[in-house]
């Protein structure tokens, strides 16, 4: 349990809140480049409890600036999109992408009230399909060079989906192992060969059995937690016999990212970025290794479940998320359908807009969020002090954070630490792009041996 005050902290993300602070100090996905392709390139937006809009001009480069324009306060998501800028409709005034006001027109021709008004502006890079904004002061840090970020555009796919609740206890999913066995159990296996696009559903690395079923059998893994350059490495264990043991290595990514398998060859990066703080966006970048992604399938997939434009799941708090009791006594552990992003929305959700620390009781197999939260305390207090927090990069650090390793497969249980290492550097040296193999694994594992 923790005091309110605590809660508060970890929680609250507004321009004033010092957790707010922090994460102003990091590149935070805004949109994805799909929502401003088309013929009206203009987007509200909402982030970090701060309303925005977002565009882009004539010449493809992208602007983020204050909704509410600096005449009269009138709503320039509605505004039309001309000369470089976004022009209010009600008086014709005109912002370029830097929120300077470069035009005037109701106003005397030798006025110069323009030149002293400047909208609140944010800088926006597009990468990896995702619009990114830096919310901060400053000079803004670098990109890590991660897999997402530098895997070829037709290896990789990005999509987001809404949560209505605050963005950590969306996030803390991500960094809990030990749930999967039971949020997402299936009593029955599918056959592994469908399972394209879908999220525990295929077969573990060296093996034909289907991740449905280690899940189901092996419910109490042994989960450690290593501090890493990024943040922290999750390897999570489950022992099938004396010789084999399953091992699944996932990722927490400072400041509010995971990367974690999604199947052999894929893997998955993701973002659950505040809104406010009583909702949030999930933002994924599929990374594939030995082949192309299939966007089309992909999207598709997920479009099954969410709406356009807001990304809102079909299934959620207004209709019980599609609750069947009788699919809850004879195929899944929740009766809410397959798509286990409906059972993490569930999960997150059901814990109230924002979760009440007050009253949870933690347990050894919540280390992870323990530590994690641990972390984030720590790096608020650093911004509060004046310090650069974790992970705020300069372009030589950027260039050393590669990966992260993730691994899904069944090894040796004499020999494991070094099994998944060589699992990921095969996948690395087959891929037709550059895949890095990391310094630390790298020095660990010269050749490959039980891998192969």
């Amino acid at each position: 349990m923790m005091s309110q005050e605590a809660n508060d902290l970890i929680t609250r993300t507004g321009p004033k809140d010092p957790c707010g602070k922090l994460m102003r100090m990091y590149w935070q996905p805004a949109a994805l480049v799909d929502e401003l392709a088309g013929p009206r390139p203009v987007k509200a937006v909402k982030l970090l409890g701060e309303n925005l809009v977002l565009f882009r001009d004539e010449d493809g480069g992208y602007g983020l600036i204050d909704r509410h324009c600096a005449h009269r306060g009138a709503d320039l998501a509605f505004r039309r999109l001309e000369k470089g800028g976004l022009r209010c409709a009600f008086h014709c005034w005109l912002f370029d992408a830097s929120g300077q006001c470069i035009e005037t027109p109701a106003e005397p021709k030798d006025s110069k009230l323009c030149q002293g008004i400047k909208q609140r502006a944010y800088p926006v890079v597009e990468k990896s399909g995702i619009l990114w904004a830096y919310l901060g002061e400053g000079e803004p840090p670098a990109f890590p060079e991660i897999d997402a970020f530098i895997a070829p555009d037709s290896h990789i796919f990005a999509f987001k989906g809404h949560i209505n609740c605050n963005w950590l206890q969306a996030l803390e999913v991500g960094i809990d192992p030990a749930h999967a066995s039971f949020l997402h159990r299936f009593f029955e296996d599918e056959d592994t060969s469908t399972a394209y696009g879908k999220q525990f559903r295929g077969a573990s690395a060296g093996t034909d059995m289907p991740m449905t079923k280690i899940l189901r059998e092996y419910d109490n893994p042994i989960i450690n937690v290593e501090h890493t350059e990024y943040g922290m490495r999750l390897i999570a264990l489950r022992e099938i016999d004396e010789e084999r043991t399953h091992v699944r290595v996932t990722n927490q990514l400072f400041p509010h990212g995971f990367v974690i398998p999604m199947s052999t060859e894929m893997t998955i990066t993701q973002w659950h970025v505040p809104v406010d703080d009583e909702n949030c966006y999930w933002y994924a970048i599929f990374t594939s290794y030995s082949t192309p992604v299939d966007k089309k399938k992909m999207r598709d997939q997920r479009l099954e479940l969410y709406e356009l434009p807001d990304y809102k799941s079909r299934k959620n708090r207004s209709n019980d998320y599609g609750f069947d009791p009788h699919e809850q006594a004879t195929a899944t552990y929740t009766g809410m359908g397959a798509d286990i992003n409906v059972h993490d929305q569930w999960a997150v959700e059901s814990m109230g807009a924002i979760q009440d620390r007050t009253n949870e009781h933690l347990g050894t197999s919540d280390k992870a969020i323990v530590q994690y939260r641990r972390l984030l305390r720590q790096e608020i207090e650093k911004v509060a002090g004046g310090e650069k927090p974790f992970m705020f990069l300069d372009p030589a650090r950027a260039r050393s954070i590669q990966g992260p390793a993730t691994m899904d497969g069944i090894g040796p249980t004499r020999g494991w630490e070094i099994y998944w290492m060589e699992v990921d550097v095969k996948r690395r040296r087959g891929a037709p792009w550059a895949a890095p193999v990391s310094g630390e694994i790298a020095a660990k594992v010269p050749h490959l041996t039980a891998a192969e």
